[in-house]
């Protein structure tokens, strides 16, 4: 007996499949509309955290400046002021000159306690002090000594910049007036300025006037 052994061919057909047309354009939809959101949320990050820096730089800004401006008004001297030789003024509060402010838009008085300890620089502790608007920037100048001598330039430090306007008013004890005049300090001063992003802002400061002393002496 004959056994036989039968053996099946089995053939293996490798078929190799690829994407169409229609799947890649989707993918490449996809992964546009990921990227482009990606983009856009991180573009929104960089901008917010530039603006939040501008901000707070200008917030800064403008702190600085009003404590500045507060150390030199609440130290204002009974002095009057004598600029480029000429001979001193009678007002201690100076709110045009032709030689040193430009307009109305300015004042100028000198202070006390400019730090010289023991008087080891060749100066007064007292300085001369200025605040103008000049091409949209808020500056403060001083002289080196009190009263100046012909032909010293001040020397200017800007404070604020993107300013459109500048005024000063002045508390006699009863009522702010926009003028001051005399031989007398006001009791208080107030400084308003106009900016292009915050608008119009207004800090009033106290000074050791005439007024307030006499109350004083009375009591």
């Amino acid at each position: 007996m004959k056994v036989g052994t039968t053996m099946d061919k089995v053939f293996f057909s490798d078929k190799q499949q690829g994407f169409t047309l229609l799947e890649v354009l989707i993918a490449i939809s996809i992964f546009s509309v990921v990227s482009l959101a990606s983009f856009t949320i991180f573009d929104t990050v960089l901008r917010g955290d530039e603006n939040s820096k501008i901000r707070t730089e200008r917030q800064n800004e403008l702190q600085r400046a009003f404590l500045l401006i507060e150390r030199d008004f609440t130290q204002i001297a009974k002095r009057s002021m004598r600029v480029n030789g000429e001979a001193p003024t009678n007002n201690f509060l100076q709110t045009a000159d032709d030689s040193f402010l430009a307009d109305d838009q300015a004042i100028a008085f000198v202070r006390n306690g400019w730090t010289n300890p023991g008087l080891l620089l060749p100066r007064s502790d007292m300085q001369s002090v200025a605040y103008r608007l000049e091409d949209g920037t808020l500056q403060r100048l001083h002289y080196n000594f009190v009263d100046a001598v012909v032909g010293q330039e001040p020397r200017v430090r800007p404070l604020i910049t993107l300013v459109t306007s500048l005024a000063f008013e002045f508390y006699d004890g009863s009522k702010w007036q926009e003028k001051w005049s005399g031989q007398k300090l006001p009791q208080a001063i107030a400084i308003e300025i106009e900016t292009e992003d915050y608008g119009f802002i207004r800090r009033q400061f106290l000074v050791a006037g005439d007024l307030a002393t006499e109350e004083k002496s009375k009591s």
